[in-house]
């Protein structure tokens, strides 16, 4: 059951979304995103983001698809504190491809990227707060999963927002369905 999505609060509400046998479908609007500064820079923080409030070590899951078709149009999760403070990972179209992105921001934004050998149907992500860090997993089944970022994030910050996110710096409409977002306590304390 994913009534979750119901009780969850917006950022950037945007112009479409619909709750239809547990789905969350969402179409975005003109040219937002979340990035700050580095290399292009701009301050961008219009993406759209739907969350829960959360202290502590934790872990959440979400697992999604989108019709990515235009440079940058993306979906995932993010945990955010403020518009300084941040981390979104993904699925990101870039250079022809889908990509699994994970963008960390303190200050200023930074990227990683890595292409998917194909187009799958839904993407699992999996973020995990412990202590100083964020540790970033992906999977193409739901139950393999594999490393795509430990982050450092600021162990003073208490309560965080933690969601689902999606953005389309480029153009408008990108259409992305979420099929599950959970959190609880961390699922594992181990990288590796």
């Amino acid at each position: 059951m994913n009534a979750i999505f119901e009780t969850m609060t917006w950022t950037n509400e945007p112009p479409f979304h619909a709750v239809e046998d547990d789905i969350l479908t969402v179409r975005s609007g003109s040219k937002t995103d979340f990035w700050q500064g580095t290399y292009y820079g701009f301050h961008r923080d219009d993406g759209h983001f739907l969350w829960v409030p959360r202290s502590g070590e934790f872990s959440a899951t979400a697992a999604f698809s989108g019709r990515y078709e235009t440079l940058y149009d993306q979906a995932g999760m993010m945990i955010r504190a403020d518009a300084a403070h941040w981390i979104k990972c993904g699925v990101e179209y870039t250079d022809g491809g889908q990509h699994i992105s994970v963008v960390v921001t303190r200050g200023q934004s930074d990227w990683s990227a890595f292409r998917l050998a194909a187009a799958p149907d839904t993407v699992f992500i999996r973020m995990t707060r412990i202590k100083d860090a964020v540790f970033v997993q992906y999977s193409l089944d739901g139950s393999d999963w594999a490393m795509a970022r430990l982050a450092y994030f600021p162990p003073e910050i208490g309560e965080v927002r933690a969601g689902i996110t999606f953005c389309s710096p480029q153009c408008e409409g990108f259409e992305a369905s979420f099929s599950r977002f959970e959190i609880g306590e961390p699922v594992s304390r181990d990288i590796h």
